[in-house]
């Protein structure tokens, strides 16, 4: 018995020493240097994961591959890939694990990253929530009760000021740059419009949270610490909580999760690689990513498996739900374009001449509301500018008829300029809001509209701005042009719109006027917008003007094809 175990072992060291040379014989000295590239958050994980495949040396076609991970912002590979945007240098890895398929859907969508190959897999989740310190979460639930995204959208409405957002300040994520930011507006615009929003709503959303976004969950984090009156909610996933959470106090930022469910962020494997020896090295250790120690590693670094399990760092105690949320699937490729190009727009400055009737007809009693039409117009405008960012460039004219000087139907009022910046002591807005409290109808004056239109369409042309959305807004009770001393007449403005409106150089007119009941009057009006791809409002009463100056603002997502997008 002694001499059959000992024949026994020397087999079995015979067979483990063949199969050890074996391997080594099969890697020798000729290896596939396989480069990851992963997205920073995920990047730890990986190259755990990587260490551990490295050290294993699986054989890869008589070879074994040699893994090396490096992080990178997945905006920045998409862009670089798409060659757009600002690009963080040549993309050359083999392998690509961004935080979202939603870069994926984005970069498919360009040109240049039309043909990138489809995922292989994804290899963990991470929901994205929302976020707020500890100490501010009960004041939160009293203003909206249980977390939703509707909530959310509600409190960061530009259309309703007065409602939620007196209370709370959202922080989002900017959306360009971060996908935990994109999926929340995806999923906040889903549950808009099931609940029957439209685009006005949407845009008062999008224009408020472009003020406030921030590029970054550490930058998020730190801006909730700043004192203000509305508790501080914000955007993460899941795994930034934890991560914030692990290097600071256990619990001091909370998880709240959507009552409607959410869009998680979904770690997929693309496999980049040209030469076939890579692209089998770049699958063999996407298989090893979705192994059960790599499953271990990537739940013990704050995220879930594919399956929803998540590691014990997803705890009460550490302000996260154990249990996996309610899905919202990733939307279709185009509505991430859609919403990301509405973001873009959205983001871009504006640069707006105001011009303001103020001829007889403006002394008129306003209907729907107190006092005259020349103060419904100027609540109107005040209304209007709380819609505009700081960075808006705006300024004012008034017309009537012989307004400076004999045959000069406008006065300029306030020059175009940043509304934040600085006029007169104080702010352009201010000056603004005085000036526009102050404003009254000449009550003997005609109106002038078609020279000043003119004459302001010329000063705009000469200043456009390529960089802004170039518009004017014309403010009027609806009468028309009726200037006795002739000037130019309605057939020759309008022609003069057809002309020189240029969609390279788009300057747009919108008109809103209120109590306009003259059919030929509107007739007028409207050819002038829809001959520079604008827009004629004519709101009933005061409770129809937010409505109007979204509307208008919401002509952002079209320009310059608005006509032929309604058509």
């Amino acid at each position: 018995m002694p001499l059959a175990g000992a024949v026994a072992l020397a087999v079995l060291l015979g067979v483990a020493a063949y199969v050890i040379m074996s391997r080594d014989q099969g890697c020798g000295e000729n290896k596939v240097a396989l480069r990851v590239v992963a997205s920073p958050d995920i990047a730890p994980a990986i190259t755990k994961i990587a260490a551990a495949f490295n050290k294993e040396a699986t054989p890869v076609d008589g070879s074994c591959a040699a893994v090396a991970v490096k992080e990178s912002d997945p905006a920045g590979v998409t862009n670089s890939i798409a060659g757009s945007g600002a690009t963080a240098g040549r993309f050359d890895a083999d392998l690509w694990i961004p935080d979202s398929s939603l870069w994926v859907a984005k970069l498919r969508s360009t040109p240049k990253g039309s043909g990138i190959s489809a995922p292989v897999g994804s290899i963990a989740r991470s929901p994205v929530v929302l976020a707020a310190p500890k100490p501010v979460v009960e004041k939160l639930q009293s203003a909206f009760g249980e977390p939703s995204w509707s909530g959310v959208m509600s409190a960061a409405n530009a259309a309703t000021p007065d409602g939620l957002g007196r209370r709370i300040r959202v922080l989002p994520l900017d959306p360009t740059q971060n996908a935990a930011g994109l999926s929340a507006l995806l999923a906040g615009a889903g549950v808009l419009r099931a609940g029957g929003g439209g685009d006005e709503q949407l845009v008062g959303v999008l224009r408020q949270l472009s003020e406030s976004a921030v590029n970054s969950p550490a930058n998020m984090f730190a801006t909730m610490g700043k004192q203000s009156s509305r508790a501080p909610i914000g955007i993460a996933s899941e795994q930034a909580i934890w991560a914030f959470n692990t290097r600071n106090n256990a619990g001091q930022i909370v998880g709240l999760y959507p009552a409607e469910g959410t869009i998680s962020l979904d770690y997929p494997v693309l496999i980049t690689a040209k030469d076939q020896a890579t692209r089998n090295a770049a699958k063999a250790f996407s298989t090893a990513l979705t192994g059960a120690d790599a499953k271990r590693i990537i739940r013990e670094q704050g995220f879930r498996t594919p399956d929803g399990k998540g590691g014990a760092g997803l705890s009460k105690a550490n302000g996260l739900n154990p249990a996996m949320p309610r899905v919202i699937n990733i939307p279709e490729a185009s509505a991430v374009t859609e919403l990301s190009q509405a973001w873009s727009r959205l983001k871009l400055g504006g640069r707006i001449l105001a011009l303001l009737d103020i001829s007889g007809t403006m002394a008129l009693p306003a209907v729907g509301a107190s006092g005259d039409r020349m103060r419904l117009i100027s609540q109107t405008a005040i209304e209007g500018l709380k819609l505009f960012p700081d960075k808006t460039e705006i300024g004012t004219w008034i017309f009537s008829t012989n307004m400076n000087g004999k045959g000069v139907d406008y006065r300029p009022i306030i020059p175009v300029g940043p509304i934040g910046g600085e006029l007169e002591g104080t702010t352009r807005r201010e000056v603004l809001i005085r000036s526009l409290q102050q404003i009254r109808a000449k009550k003997t004056g005609d109106t002038g509209l078609n020279d000043t239109l003119a004459a302001a369409y010329d000063k705009m042309q000469a200043e456009y701005e390529a960089d802004k959305i170039n518009t004017i807004i014309l403010f009027t009770d609806g009468v028309g042009n009726d200037d006795p001393d002739g000037g130019i007449s309605n057939q020759e403005i309008l022609s003069k719109m057809r002309t020189e409106f240029d969609e390279t150089q788009p300057i747009s007119v919108i008109i809103i006027a209120l109590g306009a009941d003259d059919a030929s009057g509107r007739r007028q009006m409207q050819a002038l917008a829809k001959a520079t791809q604008g827009e004629a409002f004519f709101p009933n009463n005061a409770l129809e003007i937010r409505k109007v100056f979204l509307e208008g603002i919401s002509r952002r997502l079209c320009a310059p094809n608005c006509n032929a997008a309604a058509q």
